[in-house]
């Protein structure tokens, strides 16, 4: 009965319309939510609409079926990005400033750089074209070698992972460069506080939050355990090292903004996170080298293992971990800045009233 059900063209016509109706529904509200945004001049309501925003993302990228993207944009732009944005915010202040905004220049901008782009998309395919290069090449090879090639049933990791591994090596190589741009700019003119005095400071501010602190207590080692599935499940279902290192972060941050910095920082040392920053970026090309030497091309997993489907799934383990491993250590290092800068603000604004 399913069978022809799913072949009856009216039922097939009736799930087309519903589609394009929650289509229609979610980039109505994406626009809706994209002029809010740009009219808003309280930058607490701005980032709570980019994390909506974020999260219909995700939906609708759900709708294109897409689910790996659409977990990479509920856990990055949903999720870290906004707790790193309220940490901004809660150092530079709610409201924007307009005393030096000059709107009619950053217009002429984003005009010129929007023209730029629409001219370089004109001799680009339709978009959804049958006949692009990448539906008549790139992705039936993918579609239908994937599994004989490499041996994992996630095409989306294959090809992120061992296709166009090179690739996402740059990608990780840029999230560290980030990562320590970010660093070594907030660590510009920061003054260390006495143990004890951010103790007494987080105290007074962290420990009257009984059922928040209860409440995170229980939800943390979860989150953590999830990260992990996430990360060595990403052969077999949407996740992988990016996903992975974001929610590990997630749950790293949670702690420190329920239990206070330095308590986060006893727990985990900052300099073992700038350790584990740069030992996710060596891990992966460590993996490239050593293809070099067994004597295939760089990131040629098969050289990996005598079989070479059991080097791909090797390979692409190591390669992953590395890359949860980078994730994760930047987003709590920048986070562990920001904290702390706004820690020592706090501090003086304390030590000032009393």
């Amino acid at each position: 009965m399913d069978s022809l059900r799913f072949c009856n063209p009216k039922t097939i016509k009736e799930d087309n319309a519903i589609e394009l109706l929650i289509d229609i529904v979610l980039l109505s509200f994406l626009v809706c939510i994209a002029f809010a945004i740009v009219r808003m001049k309280d930058l607490f309501a701005v980032i709570m609409l980019a994390g909506m925003y974020g999260l219909l993302s995700a939906s609708f990228f759900v709708t294109m079926d897409a689910v790996d993207v659409a977990f990479t944009e509920a856990s990055v732009g949903a999720g870290i990005s906004t707790l790193l944005m309220l940490t901004t915010i809660s150092m530079t202040g709610r409201y924007e400033n307009t005393t030096r905004h000059r709107p009619m220049l950053a217009l002429v901008v984003v005009f010129v750089t929007g023209s730029l782009l629409i001219y370089g998309t004109l001799d680009m395919p339709y978009f959804g074209s049958a006949q692009a290069p990448i539906q008549l090449h790139v992705a039936p090879h993918y579609i239908n070698n994937s599994m004989s090639e490499i041996g994992i049933p996630n095409i989306v990791t294959s090809a992120l992972a061992s296709y166009r591994g090179f690739d996402t090596f740059g990608e990780v190589v840029v999230i560290f460069t980030a990562g320590v741009a970010v660093w070594a700019l907030l660590m510009v003119n920061v003054q260390r506080r006495k143990n004890t005095e951010i103790d007494d400071a987080n105290n007074s501010t962290h420990e009257q939050h009984f059922i928040v602190r209860f409440v995170a207590k229980m939800l943390i080692p979860f989150i953590l355990l999830f990260a992990l599935y996430v990360q060595f499940h990403g052969d077999y279902g949407p996740g992988g090292g990016f996903q992975a290192g974001v929610i590990f972060a997630a749950a790293i941050i949670l702690y420190s903004m329920v239990f206070g910095l330095n308590t986060a920082r006893r727990v985990i040392s900052q300099p073992i996170v700038q350790l584990l920053t740069a030992a996710g970026v060596l891990l992966y090309g460590s993996v490239g080298i050593v293809s070099l030497l067994s004597g295939g091309n760089f990131l040629d997993y098969n050289v990996l293992s005598a079989d070479p489907i059991a080097g791909q799934h090797l390979g692409i383990l190591l390669i992953e971990l590395g890359v949860g491993c980078t994730v994760a250590s930047v987003m709590i290092l920048i986070y562990f800045n920001f904290s702390g800068r706004k820690n020592d603000r706090e501090l003086e604004e304390h030590k000032e009233t009393t």
